[in-house]
C-alpha cells in the first residue's frame, strides 16, 4: 500500500484541491496523509487524513513574539488591500512583487522543518501543489508530483497568455507587461535562486519560480478552457484534469423570506472576504434582484445588519455541494471555484483581485463560460444587469450545462490518482 504526502500551499484552493485528490487515493487503496502550513491544523484531519505538522517557525517569527502564521498573512493582506482595486500591470511592483517575496520566505523558513517531516513520513510519492519548489521535495528520496492549480498560464508558451496578465495571448500589451513582471520579480528571484543553489539544486530562469517535475505533473485546465500550445506538453509527464472536485456533505439551502427565483452563490475565498466595504455594497444590489443570494463572508459575519429577505450568509460553505445547486457563482477567478463552477455547469460573473484570478476573468469571456466585471467602478445597475442577463442566458446555460456534462464523466480526481498511482508502479500495456 503506497503512502502519498500531499504538501499543498498555505492557501484553501491548493488545499482542497489536494482532499479531492486524496479522496481518490483512498478509493484506490493509497494511503494519503497531508504536510500542514501553520495555520492549517485540523483542516485536513476533518476530512479522515492523518496530518504531519511543520514547525512554526516561519517569517512570522520576524514579526514579533506571538505573531502567528495566520496573523502575519492576515496583516500581509489588509496592508495591500488597496492594491487589489489596481489593474494587474499596476500591480505587479505594489502586491505581485512582495507576494513572491513572503513566497521566498516560507520556502526558506520551512525547509528544515520539512526535510524533517518527509523523512519521518518515509513516503512512496510526494505531490506539491504550490507556485514554488521547496528543495526538501525536489532533494527527496521518491518521486514528486507538481500540481497546477492556478490558471494553465502558470506554464508559459507563445500562445498562452502571460502568467498574472488578465491579457489574450495576442495583446499588443504582451512584451511590455512580460518585462514590467521580470522586473518587479528580480529581487526575489535572485533571493530564491541563492537559496536553490545553497540545497543544490540548479538556478531557476528569470521569472520561474518552479520547475516541471521530471516524473508527473498534473493540470486543473478542463478543455473547454484549455489552450492550443504552441509547443504540446509532453503527454508522458503531463495530465491535463477536468477540474478537481472534492466530495462534501450535502447542503440544504435555507428556507429564506423571499423563498423564490434562481439560486446565486457569492464566494470570493479567504482573501476576497476581507473586504467587507465591497460585500456590503453588493448586498445591496442583491436586495433588489429576483434571486436567492447564498454569500460566504468569512470570519466578517457579524459586520453586516438589515441582511435582506432574498440573502443568507455564512462563513463557510460546502461549497462543491452549493454550486450544484446553483444557477450563476459569483466569485474572484480563482482556478478552483471557476473550475467547480464549469464542472456543475453553471455560469460565472468573475470580480478578481488578484493572481490568477486576471486570467480566468479573461478566459471565461473568451470561452462564453461567463463574464468578467471588475471589483470597482461598477454602478448598481451595471451589477445588476450582469447577473440578470447571466441568469437570462439560456445559450450559455446550454453550453455550460454540456461541458458539465462531459467533466463529470471524467472526473479530474480520479484521473490524478490514476496517474500518480502507474507513475508509481507502472502497469505494461498489451502489444
Amino acid at each position: 500500500m503506497s503512502t502519498i504526502a500531499l504538501f499543498p500551499e498555505a492557501s484553501f484552493g491548493a488545499a482542497l484541491n489536494c482532499v479531492a485528490i486524496a479522496q481518490a487515493l483512498v478509493r484506490r487503496g493509497a494511503t494519503p496523509v497531508f504536510i500542514c502550513h501553520p495555520g492549517f491544523t485540523g483542516i485536513f484531519a476533518d476530512y479522515g487524513f492523518k496530518e504531519y505538522h511543520l514547525p512554526t517557525a516561519s517569517a512570522a517569527a520576524s514579526a514579533g513574539p506571538g505573531v502567528t502564521t495566520e496573523d502575519y498573512w492576515q496583516a500581509f493582506i489588509n496592508r495591500h488591500l488597496p492594491h487589489f482595486n489596481l489593474p494587474p500591470t499596476e500591480q505587479l511592483c505594489t502586491y505581485v512583487g512582495p507576494t513572491w517575496e513572503a513566497i521566498v520566505d516560507t520556502a526558506i523558513t520551512a525547509e528544515a522543518g520539512l526535510e524533517e517531516t518527509i523523512a519521518q513520513i518515509r513516503p512512496d510519492a510526494i505531490i506539491l501543489d504550490n507556485v514554488i519548489t521547496f528543495p526538501a521535495v525536489a532533494n527527496a528520496p521518491c518521486p514528486w508530483v507538481r500540481v497546477i492549480s492556478c490558471a494553465e498560464t502558470e506554464l508559459p508558451d507563445a500562445e498562452v497568455p502571460p502568467y498574472l496578465s488578465g491579457i489574450t495571448a495576442d495583446d499588443p500589451d504582451r512584451a511590455s507587461f512580460e518585462a514590467a513582471y521580470l522586473a518587479a520579480v528580480h529581487p526575489a528571484h535572485e533571493r530564491y535562486n541563492s537559496f536553490r543553489r545553497a540545497q543544490g539544486l540548479p538556478a531557476l530562469p528569470g521569472g520561474v519560480f518552479m520547475e516541471p517535475s521530471p516524473h508527473l505533473n498534473l493540470l486543473l485546465s478542463p478543455k473547454p478552457v484549455r489552450y492550443i500550445r504552441a509547443r504540446p506538453l509532453d503527454p508522458a509527464k503531463y495530465h491535463y484534469l477536468e477540474g478537481c472536485v472534492r466530495q462534501e456533505a450535502q447542503y440544504e439551502v435555507p428556507v429564506l423570506p423571499a423563498n423564490t427565483g434562481p439560486l446565486v452563490y457569492v464566494s470570493f475565498g479567504s482573501l476576497g472576504a476581507i473586504d467587507t466595504d465591497l460585500m456590503q455594497r453588493m448586498i445591496g444590489v442583491f436586495a433588489k434582484i429576483p434571486a436567492r443570494f447564498i454569500v460566504n463572508v468569512g470570519g466578517f459575519p457579524e459586520t453586516y445588519r438589515n441582511v435582506p429577505d432574498n440573502v443568507a450568509l455564512g462563513s463557510w460553505f460546502p461549497q462543491p455541494s452549493v454550486v450544484a445547486q446553483c444557477d450563476l457563482f459569483i466569485h474572484h477567478g480563482g482556478n478552483n471555484s471557476f473550475c467547480e463552477a464549469l464542472y456543475h455547469g453553471v455560469p460565472s460573473l468573475v470580480m478578481p483581485y488578484c493572481w490568477d484570478g486576471h486570467d480566468n476573468a479573461q478566459r471565461a469571456e473568451t470561452t462564453r463560460t461567463g463574464q468578467s466585471m471588475p471589483r470597482t467602478g461598477w454602478s448598481d445597475a451595471d451589477l445588476r444587469e450582469a447577473i440578470i442577463g447571466l441568469l437570462l442566458n439560456k445559450a450559455m446555460q446550454r453550453r455550460l450545462s454540456a461541458i458539465g456534462a462531459a467533466m463529470r464523466a471524467h472526473p479530474g480526481n480520479e484521473c490524478a490518482a490514476s496517474a500518480i498511482l502507474h507513475m508509481l508502479a507502472p502497469v505494461s500495456l498489451p502489444a
